[in-house]
């Protein structure tokens, strides 16, 4: 693999990524998901407060009486889309179903060990501990590896 930049000071457009291969193997989906990660943000709010949420910053989003939080590393916010939405959004990025009403930042996980009854429980760099369906697992495992 080979690495171009081209620093150029007279472009005042955004900076633009062009990935050329033959084919995407598992390495470079891998950094093409990071890429992804760090090139968006999504809109939540807090106390009333709109912002932009970098995706890096999230751990999961969860899904909770109709309504859907975002759970950083010192907070939660609130978001106005769907969990659906937001799994579409999501789509080839690091984020990944883990249950009925959660998505995990695959990015977020420290560690994984296994539980009972086929469930996977992800240690997360906050300390934080969620839990991910033995109906997702195989997806995660996809994601995670």
């Amino acid at each position: 693999m080979k690495l171009i930049v081209e620093e150029d000071p007279t472009r005042r457009d955004e900076p633009e990524i062009i990935v050329r291969c033959s084919s995407i193997d598992a390495k470079l989906r891998r950094i093409i998901e990071q890429i992804r990660l760090y090139s968006f943000a999504l809109d939540a709010k807090k106390d009333g407060v709109a912002r932009k949420v970098p995706l890096e910053q999230i751990l999961y989003i969860e899904a909770v009486q109709n309504r859907t939080f975002f759970y950083l590393a010192g907070e939660v916010l609130e978001s106005d889309l769907k969990l659906y939405e937001l799994e579409t959004l999501l789509e080839g990025s690091s984020f990944v179903r883990i249950g009925k009403s959660c998505i995990l930042n695959t990015s977020a996980v420290r560690s994984v060990s296994a539980d009972i009854n086929g469930r996977l429980i992800a240690m997360l760099e906050n300390g934080e501990r969620v839990v991910i369906s033995k109906h997702y697992s195989a997806d995660f495992r996809a994601k995670f590896n």
